[in-house]
């Protein structure tokens, strides 16, 4: 290969040309990178969640409820659909682990603490699918106290020593460069310790002073030598001393600084005398993943490099600002928080229309948004005397500490104070908190993080696949019969088609609680195939060790709770011995069939309602029969039958009665398929049948047999499988009293949550909405908290106490 040689006029050219050439480069290459970045966040945005209780402390016996608010960025997460929450004791086992269905982000349940639970918190962790793909510690987590007459011991040993930690600016404290050093000091509780110290240095020279600015956080000023080595000796507020070292001191790199300033961010970044490769950097701002500016500067130890940030057209959250070399490799990083929440955060009004502070006296309360815009919204109303937890919020949790690793001392605080002061405060934060959404090196690489656990993007239904099948065998016309039964309410059948991969789904058959489904393949070469029902919900993870931490002791509030917590719970046991008592006289008195009535049928099917009875379970003439309508045959007056099987023909009064299947409707071909032994009752009801349509010539109704039942012989008859769908949502019980008199044999009323209502819909053609509840036996003053969010994800708070 001949390479040419250039003139003099060539070579002039070539210089004005290379750094044209270099620019051009550069921003090719920064655009890949932005472009990189913006895939990432758009392929993979990160959800957070905040769950609003009705109050912040329970007793056994009690039911905590709630509502969750979600959110993808800065608006609700409609994409998942499922939320999860693992209810976890204090020795970290899961109590339970509850499914709910997200709409518009949003979505509510209760929880049951068993009467008998001694532990002394309850642990909450919760989730969506999507979220269980990254870090863990943005999963959403609250430690609830449960109130106890004994409260837990204090924990002894080492691990109760507070602890003290250092954070250098933008990363490292790199020899010659003057920059702030940021310490926490916090108990093993994570709480903050006022401290007071010094920092020398290796000859026990006094560098600074440490003093505590904001809940255990502050800062000192350092310029570190070369081979320096840095001590802090402080005292906690108990005067017990401690020695700590400070980081280690690089001989050489890059220190990244952030200024607040009003309405925009200051930055500079400063290279150590000596250091060598870098004489350009990259600068990239990224909030909730996405880049929002980009430069690159040449740097050199003589020129720091400074830049000026306007805050005004971007959202509330987390900006991170990253420091790279020329090869866009991460040098420094930085937090800050821009705290644009005026468009995005809403303080709700809240007026009292009609006090009724007297026992049971009604309330209505007048609450009121800034805007007509559609808004759901929880309202808690609870006994001001049981305490309450104010340190965080809403607003505080989804705009704020759902982005930082590390715990937050009273993270509402930073959204009750707008002042300068505050906003510093929480720059401390920022500094304090370990942060770290992006893994550097596999983005600039291109490469995209595995995902274990897909979205959620539908409800759960009626789903399921067939294993040990060729795909060859499934044909367009395989379908599965279900027939879903569940307690109180009414039986579905469902066809639902077979795809080619061997799998089946119903979107429409959403449903709650627990479900028996009986199943029937309607093709005949896959007779024979497993069917798996619900292969895509998700299982309980595992809750580890991270959730056994402790937790502190009781307050007076509590104390007061728990003296209303044992009156509820003694006239709870009070009322179950009477209802216990009279089940059981009543039961005295029922025959075995009685007793089979009650169990399976309901609703119109109940009771004798003209019909005859048939207990299969204990016949021991049931087995020899062919089919069902053999055993039919000759038992019921006027009905007719002939044939069997597939074939049998049924005639009463002049016409086919209708079948039933669990009290669904069946046909003869489907009936006939279920083995006798599978059988457990039949009630054949005489003309007309008015529980069902079609009846005018009376039915039949078969119920197969349940699992506390004799189990059938495995592969006979009609396969049956539970399958488990959305956690059963209750309505919270508010009591209407119409008068202030209370009989003398009437329970008293000492319920500590007034009111609960987790959607209270503001209409879009309004801006207030009016609720009322009525008091209890005993609360003289009450706490009102509102938190909701609006369709667009602008989040409301506010509240309150009615004294």
């Amino acid at each position: 290969m001949m390479i040419r040689l250039m003139n003099s006029a060539g070579y002039k050219r070539l210089g004005l040309l290379l750094p044209a050439i270099a620019f051009l480069l550069n921003t090719a290459r920064a655009q890949d990178i932005t472009g990189k970045i913006e895939r990432f966040a758009g392929a993979f945005t990160p959800e957070r969640a905040y769950i609003h209780f009705d109050k912040s402390s329970y007793s056994p016996g009690e039911t905590v409820w709630f509502k969750a608010y979600l959110l993808s960025e800065i608006v609700p997460a409609e994409a998942s659909k499922t939320f999860y929450i693992d209810w976890i004791d204090d020795k970290g086992k899961v109590l339970q682990h509850t499914a709910s269905p997200l709409v518009n982000g949003m979505t509510n349940g209760q929880f049951d603490l068993p009467a008998t639970y001694s532990g002394k918190s309850l642990t909450i962790k919760a989730y969506t699918s999507w979220m269980l793909n990254f870090d863990s510690s943005f999963l959403y987590s609250k430690k609830l106290p449960v109130v106890s007459a004994t409260p837990p011991a204090p924990g002894k040993g080492a691990d109760l020593k507070p602890t003290l930690t250092f954070f250098p600016e933008g990363g490292d404290a790199v020899a010659g460069i003057a920059g702030k050093m940021a310490y926490k000091a916090v108990t093993a509780f994570g709480d903050p310790v006022k401290l007071s110290g010094v920092v020398v240095d290796e000859a026990g020279k006094f560098v600074d002073s440490l003093r505590n600015i904001h809940d255990g956080m502050g800062y000192i000023l350092l310029n570190p030598r070369a081979n320096g080595k840095y001590t802090a000796k402080w005292k906690d507020d108990k005067k017990n001393e401690y020695t700590t070292p400070l980081p280690a001191v690089k001989p050489n790199g890059v220190v990244l600084k952030v200024g607040l300033t009003p309405g925009k961010r200051s930055f500079e970044v400063a290279a150590a005398p000596g250091t060598a490769g870098i004489d350009s950097i990259h600068v990239i701002g990224t909030m909730y993943q996405h880049p929002v500016f980009t430069i690159t500067r040449a740097l050199n130890a003589d020129a720091p490099v400074s830049g000026s940030i306007p805050l005004e057209s971007l959202p509330y959250g987390i900006l991170t600002i990253t420091v790279f070399d020329k090869d866009w490799k991460p040098l420094a990083e930085r937090i800050t928080y821009v705290n644009n929440t005026s468009g995005y955060a809403w303080e709700a009004g809240m007026e009292v229309e009609h006090w009724g502070l007297s026992h049971r006296g009604r309330n209505e309360l007048v609450i009121s948004l800034p805007e007509a815009i559609p808004a759901s919204l929880s309202v808690a109303v609870t006994d001001l005397a049981i305490g309450g937890d104010s340190t965080e919020n809403i607003l505080s949790t989804l705009m704020l500490t759902g982005e930082l690793k590390g715990k937050v001392s009273n993270p509402a605080y930073y959204f009750k104070d707008s002042s300068l002061k505050a906003q510093q405060n929480l720059d401390l934060v920022m500094l304090t908190n370990g942060w770290r959404r992006f893994n550097w090196e596999k983005i600039m690489a291109g490469e995209l993080p595995s995902i274990r656990y897909p979205r959620d993007t539908a409800y759960i239904s009626v789903s399921g696949k067939l294993a040990g099948i060729m795909p060859s065998s499934i044909s367009p016309a395989s379908s599965i019969i279900v027939m879903m039964t569940q307690k109180d309410a009414e039986g579905k059948v469902l066809m639902i088609p077979i795809t080619k991969d061997g799998r089946f789904n119903d979107p429409s058959s959403v449903f709650f609680d627990t479900a028996r489904v009986a199943y029937k393949i309607q093709d005949k070469t896959l007779e024979g195939s497993m069917v798996q029902f619900m292969p895509d919900k998700l299982r309980v993870p595992d809750p580890g060790n991270f959730w056994t931490t402790p937790f502190k002791g009781d307050t007076a509030g509590s104390a007061y709770h728990l003296q209303l917590a044992n009156a509820a719970n003694a006239i709870a046991e009070k009322n179950r011995y009477k209802e216990l008592e009279a089940v059981t006289v009543a039961a005295k008195t029922k025959s075995p069939v009685q007793l089979l009535d009650e169990k399976y049928s309901s609703g119109l099917f109940k009771g004798d309602m003209n019909s005859i009875q048939f207990d299969v379970l204990n016949d021991p003439f049931a087995k020899s029969a062919i089919d069902i309508f053999t055993y039919l045959q000759g038992k019921v007056a006027g009905l007719q039958i002939s044939g069997s099987g597939s074939n049998a023909s049924l005639n009463w009064r002049g016409g086919s009665p209708q079948i039933y299947i669990d009290e669904m409707p069946a046909d003869v071909s489907f009936a006939s398929s279920i083995n006798v032994n599978d059988i457990a009752y039949i009630k054949a009801f005489r003309p007309p049948f008015m529980g069902g349509t079609n009846g005018a010539n009376g039915a039949i109704a078969i119920y197969t047999r349940r699992g506390d039942d004799i189990k059938p012989e495995p592969g006979k008859g009609l396969s049956a499988s539970r399958i488990e769908g959305y956690t059963a949502i209750r309505e919270f019980y508010v009591p209407k009293y119409y008068s202030e008199f209370v009989a003398p044999d009437a329970d008293k009323d000492v319920r500590t949550t007034i009111y609960w209502n987790p959607n209270v819909v503001v209409d879009a053609n309004k801006k207030q909405v009016v609720v009322s509840f009525y008091n209890n036996d005993v609360t003289d003053a009450f706490r009102v908290v509102i938190q909701g969010m609006t369709v667009d994800g602008k989040l409301i708070h506010h509240e309150e106490n009615m004294e």
